[in-house]
């Protein structure tokens, strides 16, 4: 029973640096608990209830507590300040098709809910990836 625990010990340590979403780094730690308990007993359940037992524990327990703590921060790349201001329509904007407003200077591609001629002054609603939708300005 040691080999198959250390298979699957080198087997979960894989995946997770495979992937590194924490979410088999707390069965690789049962599973060395179930290693150390393969030297003491040759129950194969009860090391597999320790395996199954002690991953979810801990998964349950310190999940949570290790993603807060190895979040990445969001960098902020100030696009979001365009929100609300005023462009023109420099492509007509349909509902099917995308068209164009300059915005503080950049010329954006964009969306609407309705349809937008040339020239027409818009307001930034929101900014989805490199599109913004936008709603005409009633004077």
């Amino acid at each position: 029973m040691v080999y198959i625990w250390v298979l699957i010990i080198v087997l979960l340590t894989f995946v997770e640096i495979m992937t590194v979403n924490l979410t088999t780094i707390w069965f690789v730690v049962s599973g060395l608990l179930s290693l150390v308990s393969s030297f003491l007993t040759d129950n194969f359940l009860i090391q597999f209830g320790i395996f199954v037992v002690v991953g979810i524990i801990l998964l349950v327990t310190t999940r949570p507590i290790m993603t807060k703590f190895l979040k990445k921060k969001d960098v902020a790349t100030n696009t979001d300040r365009i929100i609300g201001m005023e462009g023109i329509v420099t492509e007509n904007i349909s509902k099917k098709e995308n068209g164009e407003v300059k915005v503080d200077g950049k010329k954006w591609t964009a969306y609407a809910d309705k349809a937008i001629k040339k020239d027409t002054v818009v307001e930034v609603l929101e900014i989805n990836g490199v599109k913004i939708k936008v709603k005409e300005v009633c004077d």
